[in-house]
């Protein structure tokens, strides 16, 4: 058997996946691995590399292959009976996780390892398994006493709960909402695209009509393109407000108390293990080292930028007052009037590209451009089992023929699917036993799904998402590590996982990489030069709005998690950020927190700023390739041997000054942004 066979027999069945039997299965596969672990320490053998550490990551293994694609389906094809399932299977994982987090018996082999006179002779990554496990306990209460322990299990038992309410919150609230019109009057300006859709959501519930949704296919382009004012302000209060205690749905999918009680928990959580506040204690496995460091980083961003961003809204203010008869301009107008703006200083719309972006040109021009870059290649896979018909599977294989991983593809936005694009892994990289495991990645999007059998056409900037989740994807199927717990994305500082994934995106950008990317839909012609020129003349249109726009979110994030009082309302600490760094002021009923996923119910708590941390490090990264040639084969060589490759192994920063020959340098960042002085 090849391979690839082997690979593709690992894949999971989904369609084998029966919400009925997930409980009663993960729980005899906990057991199991308890008793396996049992039989580890209890094993009068010496405790070695070979004889521990690689049988305890097999029994991790099995459960990450378990539960991995029962997670996705929760997130890209949800139903009552899974919901149902994965609800009472995440307080059984979340116990499982603390039980081996304070295992003392496990912390002591762990130390043995640490210490033995073996392990100065062992390789940087499996080095880096052992120091990473060991702070690990550290940071899951292994020093605490019995009673502070089980209050630990009991917190990380709740916030696992509650992270998965709050999304689920902010699903049933974006799907809750529906308007259904019978005709075009009040969608006057929206492209024929957006129509189609608006038709083809009304054939699957109304039959006729048109009927808009708050997915990011409909809600974005009527904000962007609608010239009915009121329809857009209804919209705006539907979207601000979903899980809230505001809007059309007040009070039926609120997280207002669950923020509260996420933050109350991770601050006593924080405390439990002796940091004073939970930004401490998220920074323990980050690049950056310390809260005010952080805090220093976003406040010299906010200083460099807040001007420029005051210019270009008061530039807009204008527009709006002079050209569009708009004195009063609402949040519900800024993304219409800023389209308006940006067509008339460049003569430019996202919807004149959207032709030259057919997804299956694009597609390959994505396949293309990673080919020349890394000396890679990918090709689909036919005869897959996946959760939804839209749903494709590829292989990447090196120049030499290796097969380096597999990944599936889902694009396109649909009910019972969150929001938003990521990606995550289904099958990690490792070497056990002489046995190579081939990596594989789903890399999810929510894209305007193919209307009226026509070839879907995406924005470019879907085409910068599209790549941006790619990277993402590079970096969990590209490593060589052999240890599964720092191969790929683990293990990687959650400061510097975004460095792949915005470093891609530069190829965008670029006239040669956009050839193999573009081609009309009809014709198949490149986009021409002066429309080329007229998208890179606003690539920059507003950037220290976007700019500042960011800081607020990563200032809120981190400051909430730095200072937390019971005392201090969420809603306080938004205001004051806001009045601080915002140049636009939202409505009081404005619920932004109800919805930011990102670090409710993701990765990101007290970690939002490793948008802009990773931001730097991807445009200096980029500004090799500016120097050496944007498709340099060496070049591209050295940043998939210096970082896509190393995964989790080395520290990042050292991996960093590898490819880039120094540390890194702000202002190829600012430059990008058109704010570098």
């Amino acid at each position: 058997m090849s391979k690839l066979d082997d690979a593709i027999k690992a894949l999971p069945v989904f369609p084998s996946i029966e919400p009925g039997k997930i409980i009663a299965q993960l729980t005899q596969l906990l057991d199991r691995n308890r008793d396996d672990i049992d039989a580890l320490l209890d094993a009068d053998a010496e405790i070695t590399w070979a004889s521990f550490a690689v049988p305890f990551e097999d029994i991790g293994d099995g459960l990450s292959r378990f539960w991995s694609p029962i997670c996705h389906l929760h997130g890209v094809a949800d139903n009552e009976a899974l919901r149902t399932a994965y609800h009472e299977a995440v307080p059984i994982l979340s116990q499982y996780a603390t039980e081996l987090a304070q295992s003392d018996r496990l912390f002591c082999a762990f130390r043995k390892l640490r210490d033995s006179a073996g392990f100065p002779s062992l390789s940087p990554a499996r080095q880096k398994v052992i120091d990473n496990a060991l702070r690990d306990f550290h940071l899951g209460g292994i020093d605490l006493g019995d009673a502070s322990r089980e209050r630990f299990r009991e917190i990380s038992q709740e916030l696992a709960q509650l992270a998965t309410r709050f999304e689920e919150n902010v699903l049933d609230a974006t799907e809750a909402w529906r308007k259904h019109l019978d005709d075009t009057a009040d969608l006057i300006g929206l492209p024929d695209s957006t129509l189609a859709l608006l038709r083809q959501n009304a054939a699957g519930h109304e039959g006729e009509g048109y009927t808009l949704t708050l997915d990011a296919p409909c809600y974005l382009p009527v904000m962007t393109y609608c010239d009915n004012r009121d329809l857009r302000a209804q919209m705006y209060d539907a979207y601000v407000t979903r899980a809230s205690d505001q809007g059309p749905h007040a009070h039926r999918y609120d997280n207002s108390q669950t923020i509260d009680r996420i933050l109350a928990l991770r601050h006593e959580l924080a405390g439990l293990v002796g940091y004073v506040n939970y930004a401490q204690y998220s920074l323990a496995t980050k690049m950056a080292v310390s809260n005010a460091e952080v805090i220093e980083f976003l406040e010299g961003l906010v200083e460099r930028s807040l001007p420029s961003a005051r210019r270009e809204l008061d530039h807009l203010k204008e527009f709006a007052a002079n050209e569009l008869g708009l004195d009063q301009l609402q949040p519900w107008d800024l993304t219409y009037c800023s389209e308006k703006l940006r067509q008339r200083e460049f003569a430019f719309s996202q919807e004149e590209l959207r032709p030259y972006f057919p997804m299956d040109r694009v597609i390959a021009g994505l396949f293309k451009t990673v080919e020349r870059l890394f000396a890679i290649g990918v090709e689909p896979l036919e005869g897959i089992d996946c959760w939804h018909p839209d749903v494709g599977v590829y292989q990447i294989r090196d120049t030499d023929g290796r097969l380096r991983g597999l990944f599936y593809l889902d694009l396109y936005a649909r009910e019972h699917k969150r929001g938003g694009a990521w990606m995550d892994e289904c099958i990690v990289r490792r070497v056990h036993a002489g046995i190579e495991q081939t990596p594989v990645a789903y890399l999810t999007c929510n894209f305007t799904p193919p209307v009226d059998e026509k070839p879907p056409l995406l924005t470019h900037e879907e085409v910068l998402t599209l790549f941006h989740e790619f990277g993402h994807g590079l970096h969990h199927l590209l490593t060589l590590v052999d240890c599964a717990p720092v191969s790929g994305i683990n293990g990687v500082p959650w400061d510097g996982v975004e460095l792949p994934s915005q470093f891609l995106e530069n190829w965008c950008w670029e006239r040669e990489a956009l050839d193999a990317i573009s081609g009309h839909l009809e014709s198949g012609a490149a986009i021409p030069d002066e429309l080329f020129e007229r998208m890179l003349a606003a690539k920059n249109f507003q950037s220290a709005m976007q700019m500042v726009r960011q800081l607020e979110f990563a200032l809120f994030d981190f400051r909430l998690h730095a200072q937390y009082s019971p005392s201090c309302p969420v809603q306080v600490v938004l205001d004051q950020v806001r009045e601080e760094v915002a140049v636009v002021k939202p409505p009081p009923y404005n619920r932004f927190q109800h919805g930011f996923s990102h670090i409710f119910a993701g990765g990101y708590a007290a970690g939002y700023y490793s948008y802009k941390w990773a931001e730097v490090l991807s445009a200096d990264a980029f500004s090799r390739f500016e120097e050496e040639g944007v498709f340099n084969a060496e070049t591209g060589r050295s940043f998939r041997e210096c970082i896509l490759e190393r995964g989790g192994a080395e520290d990042m920063m050292a991996l960093f000054k590898c490819f880039r020959g120094r540390a890194p340098d702000i202002e190829p960042l600012l430059r990008q942004a058109g704010l570098s002085t």
